[in-house]
């Protein structure tokens, strides 16, 4: 990450292709001035202090030679750093300006957040994302600063910390919450990374767990709630979703249990979920697919900044700055909406996967507030008899084409490969066509290039730009200046149609 001396406009922020490079004058006058901009886009390490902080820390600015700039907390904490206790860096915001620039870093990240390196080594992660074990730590240092095991060392104690903070939970279950496996780790970390234990840095008296955890999901301004909550309203489906006022709910099935998420907006750039889960181990992976559903590491002013430069999106963009796009909770349940929904409308399809969870979805043991079932899994699907759900038959046989190839690789939809390479995987499911498989790779795989341009939403959008109706060619040909970030323009034409 390069940050121009003369300019301190986040904006201009930009990787290069050897390295991770931090403009020492630039970064240390972002810090002096305390600059919200910078948030997450680097952390000061303080060689006197040992400490690490984020740009907005209260604490007395250092001087500068006694301060060096890394990029991400996991560069910090690699290089023998520990967390600031007054800015907390676990809450900033983590930005994937970064990602565009490795794919594979992107997808294997995704898998670490995911717990892949909880039960599983190096050479396992890097074959699922189809590279040598050597690459891959290689591009991590190149774009992270750390190893994959940092990563995930690290991503363990920030959110225990987080978890410490802002939530009343037991430490024993704080430890096995965040992925320690076991609270004797737990407690050895933090005595050496804090100099205490972990009990010592919650403020007041801890309470009994209540079996509901609730915690802050940061971003980087800006943020389009409303288009976010707008989307997913419109799709919600009934038994498994629901939007009242500003909050979005919806059950969840993972690892053979079931639970209930709740999504709310909150103050201080984050989003406040409210998960419901019996087993605290599940945190993690809830937690990432919460930040994979909200598109919470999006750097929306980067790609705001590159979509603006056409004139055609202009005013799009500056009418909507945070628009996200907004992902799913499953990639089996994407992929049947997906394929429910072709050739009809929204609308209609919401139907249609209402009756389908209705007959073939798990019932939840305790029903909350018109919240049923989890949506049925592959296996149901797979052997279920299609003929009274109101769909042409060809339809039918394709749900079922995609429940089957979902049971013989329970990682098809995984982000595990290149858009291009994506995509074919999908279409060579019966079928399943080319809208519907860049809906999947633009929504499930979040591949921000992906780009459904056969969408009568977004040939729509376009129209009332150019006053006409285009056609699919001229809309590629066009869409050729939005790369990387076709999947954001995607967002912006389906909003003003």
């Amino acid at each position: 990450m390069l940050l121009d001396e003369t300019a301190l406009d986040p904006r201009s922020a930009t990787l290069h292709a050897d390295g991770v490079d931090l403009d020492h004058t630039a970064c240390y006058r972002a810090l002096s001035l305390r600059d919200s901009r910078f948030d997450g886009r680097f952390f000061s390490c303080v060689k006197t202090t040992g400490i690490y902080c984020r740009p907005v820390c209260p604490a007395r600015v250092p001087r500068p030679q006694n301060v060096i700039f890394l990029p991400t907390a996991f560069a910090a904490q690699e290089a023998g750093f520990r967390p600031c206790l007054r800015c907390r860096p676990e809450t900033a915001p983590e930005l994937g300006a970064w990602r565009g620039t490795s794919n594979t870093v992107s997808r294997a990240l995704a898998l670490i957040e995911l717990g892949a390196l909880d039960e599983r080594d190096i050479t396992a992660l890097a074959e699922r994302v189809g590279i040598g074990e050597r690459q891959l730590r290689r591009l991590f240092q190149q774009h992270l600063g750390a190893s994959p095991i940092a990563v995930a060392q690290t991503r363990r104690i920030l959110l225990a910390k987080q978890l410490i903070h802002e939530t009343r939970m037991p430490m024993t279950e704080i430890a096995y919450a965040a992925g320690f496996g076991s609270v004797r780790r737990f407690n050895e970390t933090f005595r050496d990374m804090y100099g205490r234990p972990p009990s010592a840095l919650r403020r007041g008296k801890a309470a009994a767990a209540s079996g509901q955890v609730e915690l802050l999901l940061r971003y980087q301004a800006p943020y389009d709630w409303p288009a976010m909550l707008g989307f997913l309203r419109q799709r919600a489906i009934p038994g498994i979703e629901s939007v009242r006022g500003e909050v979005y709910t919806r059950t969840i099935a993972l690892g053979g249990q079931h639970g209930v998420v709740t999504v709310s907006p909150s103050d201080s750039n984050a989003l406040r979920a409210t998960i419901q889960f019996p087993s605290v181990s599940g945190l993690p992976a809830i937690l990432a697919r919460l930040r994979r559903v909200f598109d919470l590491t999006a750097d929306a002013i980067a790609i705001g900044e590159h979509l603006a430069a056409d004139p055609l999106l202009a005013p799009l963009v500056a009418a909507r700055p945070g628009l996200r796009v907004p992902g799913a909770w499953d990639g089996f349940e994407l992929a049947i909406r997906a394929v429910l929904g072709q050739q009809i409308t929204v609308v209609a399809a919401r139907t249609l996967a209402a009756r389908l969870v209705s007959t073939l979805g798990e019932p939840l043991a305790e029903p909350l507030e018109g919240l049923t079932h989890v949506f049925p899994a592959p296996e149901t699907l797979a052997a279920a008899d299609l003929s009274r759900l109101g769909v042409p038959r060809a339809r039918a046989e394709t749900l079922i084409a995609v429940a089957r190839a979902a049971v013989a690789d329970p990682d098809l939809f995984g982000d595990r490969s290149e858009l291009d390479e994506a995509v074919v995987r999908l279409r060579a499911i019966r079928g399943v066509g080319e809208w519907t498989a860049q809906y999947i790779a633009l929504r499930q795989l979040r591949q921000p290039d992906a780009f459904p341009a056969t969408d009568l939403g977004i040939l729509r959008g376009l129209a009332t730009r150019l006053g006409r109706k285009p056609d699919v060619r001229e809309l590629l040909l066009h869409a050729e200046r939005w790369r990387p970030w076709r999947a954001y323009a995607a967002q912006h034409l389906w909003a003003v149609a």
